[in-house]
C-alpha cells in the first residue's frame, strides 16, 4: 500500500569487491641484486639488475653482472614507482633515513 507520495528506494550499491589474487610462485627464481638501472621509450621502461663486481674499492673501472632484465608499460612501470616509494618510506619509518649519496 502506498501513502500517495513517491517512494525512493535506497539502493546503496555495495562497493566492488576487489578480485582475491592467488601468488604462483610454483616458477618464481630469486636473483640478488646491488645495483640497477633503466631506461625507456615511448612504449616501454627497462629496468636493468646486477651485481657490482669490482670488491678491491676504488678502481678506474667498475665491472657490473647484469643478471636480470625486466620490461614494462609505462602503467605498470609507475604502479612500480608507487609501490616502491612506499616501501622504502615505511623501511625508512622503522629503521632510519637511508642515504644514496655518492661517496668520493
Amino acid at each position: 500500500m502506498t501513502n500517495g507520495k513517491s517512494e525512493k528506494k535506497s539502493e546503496a550499491s555495495p562497493a566492488k569487491a576487489q578480485p582475491k589474487v592467488n601468488w604462483d610462485d610454483s616458477d618464481m627464481q630469486t636473483t640478488y641484486a646491488n645495483v640497477v638501472n633503466a631506461a625507456s621509450t615511448q612504449e616501454e621502461v627497462i629496468v636493468l639488475f646486477g651485481t657490482n663486481q669490482s670488491w678491491k674499492g676504488a678502481e678506474d673501472q667498475v665491472d657490473v653482472h647484469l643478471s636480470n632484465r625486466i620490461i614494462l608499460n609505462p602503467y605498470a612501470a609507475k604502479r612500480l614507482a608507487i609501490l616502491l616509494g612506499g616501501v622504502v618510506a615505511a623501511y625508512e619509518e622503522r629503521f632510519g633515513a637511508l642515504s644514496v649519496e655518492v661517496k668520493k
